[in-house]
This record gives structure tokens, sequence and C-alpha cells, in this order.
């Protein structure tokens, strides 16, 4: 029996230490967290406890495939590489032949890894002159409104957390999706920390609190305003953080003057006097700390809504204590790695265009020129993407080629013309970053790759091969792209090898002398960048969701009801749902009683949630762990694991954000009726 130090590769921000114990035939018996690391301290999640299940699952793609029946049949048949490398090569150079903006690749976070998810595959595609993919589905809003306040994604050093004297849970289900921070909120609790959770839904972490807050979707940027305009009103600001350390505490002070406690409680639902003791609380408490997710900027003003938040913490000078502040993603102390060596943007041909992967569906069936090749890794936009009828529209197209490379045959794998089979983090090696911690991580290869699987970057080296493209760095070794992306912060993957993992150099308090990593190095309340280049207000707003109770009334007199989507427990976005599916009831609808009754909608009975766009069927919990006028579907659920082959996609909108481009997954209204 050997041991290889291993690391998760999942789109969660604790990027968890893993050890993976390899029998004398080469078969990995077991994966188990690494208890030597500091931050992850040797736990897993449910979902990653058992990962050699998912390697060894009978249901992996092992084998080359080409489709032989209509698209999104499922029906397919094995193939040769040499048939499959041929097949593709061929069709790209037809596309490209044309215009190589026809060539479109899609992927996302489906694994972490800096390696198999952004290296040779983006080399590729710029020596090919495809368009380019704007990654906006997950995070963008939440990073811009960062970087015009706090100049990048960064902000509390979570292993400071447990040092908090007040703690706000911002829109995040930390034992469901980042439970390695939320062992450090329990110890500040143990040292007489409150912890008050605001979100629309009481998830596992919102009982576990000492208080659950329930918000209306989208109107946490008018909370955070509502809750300023208590502080300053009542004297509890840090005048001395606020004079040294920021930039534009005038203009807010009027600003806030716009959102007395009156308005923003009918704006969020939330009563006057909650907002009120809230405020008082975490201005007293000095040692504040927000933690915020992705989930609140997931609407027409996501961006301005992470913006507004993250102005608290200079407000009150929480920055000036080891765990205060606040906190959405460490992406930003990252910032030395070298990504530009990794990706070389310096090769791309041309100047192709940019297409915003969360306007899939409009790109697949009404760009111009049209998208005639399609490239997915790391994804499944079937199931994922909004306006997901327009996606599934687009991809049935027979004049589109489609290559998708992947672990199983997913809904968007159900529609390629070819599958190649890709490896799992347990076949490659890969380094990883992380978004909720501060070290930099190696994975090496467990196991030999099963069946022909072959990881992401030999399968772009080979195509490339095969279209004749000869420049050098196609021919980079996944370790030598390993060196070059490390050169920037000086680590060499020789002491990643030995230790598993480097930290990054992060203070305790990183801003308490101010630092920040702004053009004027200050927390900028008021933001010239966002007016000059975002035409937007400089000064923290509110920006309400498209579709909302209050800012489109004639459309919530039709769909009433706001819908959420926050992920199932035992998923990961549609990772996970076809191992773990019997682990969850089954798609399913959370609504509030005074909801159900005049609706006649009955506990466990399935229902059709509805809206313009499209619908979908779930089986309803009537419930009060969701808040009136918001229902709450798990996601996400394959298609065809979902009754009538839709998810919650079907009703999502294609719209963006206010900045940064993000999918608006909940500005999201919706009807719901008994189902037939």
């Amino acid at each position: 029996m050997k041991t290889i130090r291993a690391v998760c590769p999942h789109d969660c921000p604790d990027t968890c230490a893993m050890l993976v114990d390899v029998d004398d035939n080469g078969r990995a018996v077991r994966v188990r967290g690494d208890a030597g690391h500091p931050f992850t301290h040797g736990g897993l999640c449910v979902k990653v406890n058992h990962y050699e299940r998912r390697t060894y699952n009978p249901g992996r793609v092992l084998h080359p495939m080409k489709r032989a029946g209509a698209k999104g049949s499922g029906k397919f048949e094995r193939i040769s590489w040499d048939e499959a490398l041929d097949t593709v090569a061929m069709n790209l150079k037809r596309v490209a032949a044309g215009d190589p903006q026809g060539i479109l690749p899609y992927s996302y976070a489906g694994t972490m890894g800096l390696l198999q998810g952004s290296s040779m595959d983006r080399r590729f595609f710029h020596m090919l002159g495809a368009s380019l993919l704007d990654r906006t589905i997950c995070a963008t809003a939440g990073m811009f409104g960062m970087r015009y306040t706090v100049g990048a994604s960064v902000g509390t050093n979570p292993e400071t957390v447990d040092r908090a004297r007040f703690i706000l849970i911002w829109g995040s289900n930390m034992i469901t999706s980042n439970v390695h921070l939320w062992r450090y909120i329990l110890r500040a609790r143990a040292n007489g920390a409150r912890v008050v959770t605001i979100d629309p839904l009481r998830t596992r972490t919102a009982e576990q609190s000492d208080e659950h807050v329930p918000i209306i979707p989208g109107t946490d940027g008018a909370l955070a305003l509502g809750m300023m305009h208590v502080i300053v009103r009542e004297g509890l600001h840090d005048r001395d953080y606020l004079a040294r350390h920021t930039i534009g505490f005038d203009r807010l002070e009027k600003r806030l003057e716009e959102y007395p406690v009156p308005r923003v409680s009918e704006i969020t639902g939330i009563p006057v006097e909650t907002i009120e003791r809230l405020a008082r609380e975490y201005a007293n408490a000095k040692a504040s700390f927000i933690r915020a997710n992705y989930g609140l900027q997931r609407h027409a003003g996501g961006g301005m809504a992470i913006r507004t938040i993250f102005c608290m913490p200079a407000l009150i000078g929480a920055w000036r204590y080891p765990g205060g502040g606040a906190l959405l993603s460490t992406g930003g102390f990252y910032a030395k790695l070298d990504f530009a060596s990794l990706e070389r943007s310096d090769l791309i041909k041309g100047h192709p265009r940019t297409i915003n992967m969360s306007r899939l569906g409009e790109a697949l069936t009404s760009a111009d020129p049209k998208v005639r090749a399609l490239v997915v890794y790391n994804s499944n936009p079937a199931a994922i993407a909004p306006n997901q009828q327009r996606v599934l529209e687009g991809l049935r197209r027979e004049d589109l080629f489609t290559v998708v490379l992947e672990h199983f045959q997913t809904d968007t794998a159900d529609h390629a013309d070819i599958v190649l089979p890709a490896t799992t983090q347990l076949e490659h090696m890969d380094i990883h970053k992380s978004y909720g911690h501060t070290y930099v991580m190696l994975n090496s290869p467990s196991i030999l790759p099963l069946g022909e699987a072959k990881p992401n970057t030999e399968i772009f080296r080979l195509i490339a091969d095969r279209l004749g493209l000869v420049h050098p760095a196609l021919k980079d070794s996944d370790e030598a792209m390993a060196q070059q992306a490390l050169g920037g912060i000086g680590i060499k993957l020789e002491d990643l090898k030995t230790a598993g993992w480097v930290k990054l150099p992060v203070a305790d308090a990183p801003f308490a002398n101010g630092g920040f990593p702004t053009p004027s190095g200050k927390c900028e309340l008021y933001s010239e960048r966002m007016e000059s280049i975002e035409h937007l207000d400089p000064l923290p707003a509110y920006i309400p969701p498209r579709e909302n109770r209050l800012s489109n009334r004639a459309l919530a007199q039709t769909y009433p009801l706001a819908l959420i989507s926050p992920p199932a427990h035992h998923f990961l976005n549609s990772t996970f749902v076809n191992l773990f599916q019997d682990a969850e009831v089954g798609p399913t609808l959370e609504i509030h009683p005074e909801d159900a009754a005049p609706r006649e909608i009955q506990d466990g009975l399935p229902v059709r949630i509805f809206n313009g766009r499209g619908d979908f069927v779930a089986k309803a919990v009537v419930t009060d762990r969701v808040r009136s006028g918001v229902v709450s579907a798990a996601s996400t659920w394959w298609n065809k694991m979902s009754p009538g082959g839709r998810n919650v996609n079907s009703t999502t909108s294609g719209e963006v954000t206010d900045i940064g481009g993000g999918a608006t997954f909940y500005d999201n209204l919706v009807e719901v009726r008994p189902a037939d």
C-alpha cells in the first residue's frame, strides 16, 4: 500500500487536501482528508469522502465514442482515438477555413485545476483564432464589485475568523458549501461571538446559527445600505479609519440618507427593529466578520450588492482586527501566479469576438458569425446554463459539430457528435489555488488512467497535432506548464512535490493599515473607475432585480413567486448528480404554507413551476424553511433525471448582471400549480 497526496478539484472554496491509498495492484482503495493541512484539517465533505467511487464508477466514459442516433438521444458507438481525433480535426479545420470564430470553447469549473482547466486548452483555441469565452456564469459580478471597492478578490484571512466577535453569514450555506470555514466560526462562537445568517431559506447553516434573518432575494444591497444608515445616524462609524484608509465617505454619508430603515424594510421584507438591531450589533462588536457568497449576486444588481456589502467593514473599521472584515473569495491573493505564461493570450490569432457563456442559448441560435463547432469540457451546459430551452435548441442543431470531453454521459454529452474520455483527479497531475484559503497545492496522479481516458491537456495536444499546429507552446508538458505558472510567486514544483502545499504570505489582518490593491491604496467608497469604465453610479446603491414584486409589478401579477435554486447538499452544480441522486429525495420545490394553501398544493405531490421561458416539475415540500413569496428548488438535477426532462434552468433568464456579465439565476419570478 502506498499513499499519494491529492487535492479536491471541485468548485468549492475549501479546496481540500486529500490522501489516496493505492494497493499493490495500482488500484485506489480509499480517499481521505489529509489531517496535516492547516486549513482543511483532514475533513472531506459527503460528496468527496469516497471519491474513488467516482473514478471507478461503472458509468464512466472510458473510450472515444461517436453519435449513432439523434442529438439528445444518448445513442453512441465506440470508436478508436485515431478516428475520433481525425473526425474532430477535420470538422474544426472545415469551420476554421470559413471563419475560426465559428469555433466556440465552453468550459468552467468542472475542475478548478490550473492545468486541466486553463492551460493547454487556452493555448490551443488562441492559436486557432476561435471565439473567446467570457467565463461569467458564477462569480464575475461579485469579483467586479470587489474590484471597484477593495481592489481585488481579497478579504479577511480565513484562518483568523475564529477571532471575530460578530459574524454575518450572508447568503452562504456553509455547512453544505464551505464546511471548513464553519469550523472556525464554531470556534468564534465558543469564544462568545454571535452568528447571524441572512438568507431567504432557512438552510442547514441558518438552523445552526444564533439567528436567521429571511430576506427577499436580490435585496441584499438595500439591507447593507439600511444598516449603514443606522450606523452613521447613531455615530457608530470609525471616523479615524474612514479618514485614513477610504475615499468618498462624505459622499456615501449623503447617499445613505436615501435609505431610511422603513424604506429598506419594505424592500427587503425584514422588520425595522431587526435591521436596526443588526446594525448596532455589527458596529459595536468592532471585530465583525461578513461571509458573503455568490448566490446574493445572481440578479440584475448583483455586482453593486457585493460592492455595497464590502463597504461595511471600512465603515466600522472592522479591517483593523484579525478575523474582522469580509470575505467572498481569496482568489485575488494568488494574483502573482503567472497566468499569462499558463494561458498564453499572446498567441491569439486575429481579433476574435468574445461570447458570454451566460448567454450560450443566444450564441448557439442567433450569433453572427454562426457558431458551427462547440467544444465542451469541465461543464455540462445542457443542465447548468440559464435559458435552458434555447440552449437545448442550439445543441440540437444538425449543422453544429459538438465535441464533449467528459467522465460521464451527461445531458450535454447526449447532444455531442464526438465524446472523448477525460481523466478524473486521481489519474492526472494538477496544481491548485483556492478561493477559500491561501495555500497553493499540488495534485499528484495516484493511478494510471482507466480505459483509454486522457487528461484534458493531452487531448488538446493531440488535437493540435492533428491540425498541424506546431508552436512550441503546444508541446509543453504538464510539469513544464506548472512550473511556468508557479514562477510568478517563486515556488518550485519540487517544493510542492515535497510538501504538498505552500502557504501564501497573507497577514492576520491584511488591511489593518489600509494597503488595499486599488489604484488609491484605499477602500473606494466612491469609485471613479466604476463611473468611467462601467458608466454606473460611483457610490453604493440598490439596483433591484428585473423580476421583483416592487420593481416589476406587472410581471409579479402573473408570476408572483421568487424562485431560488441553491445547491442540493449532495450535489455540486450538476456534478455528483448521477452518483448521489438516491441521497436526495428527487427534484423538490420548497414552498411556504401561506403560498401553498391558496394554490391547493399538497406536501409530497408533484407541482409544475413555470413562467414565460419554460417550466419544470418537482415534488412539493410545504415548509416554513422558506419565507412566504419565495420558493426554492435545490439544484442542479440532470434533465434526464428530472420529470419531463427539464430542470430549474428551464425557467431562468439569459439576462446578465449590472457589472461582470454574470448569470442572473435568482432573478426569476414564477407561478406554481399542482401538476397534472
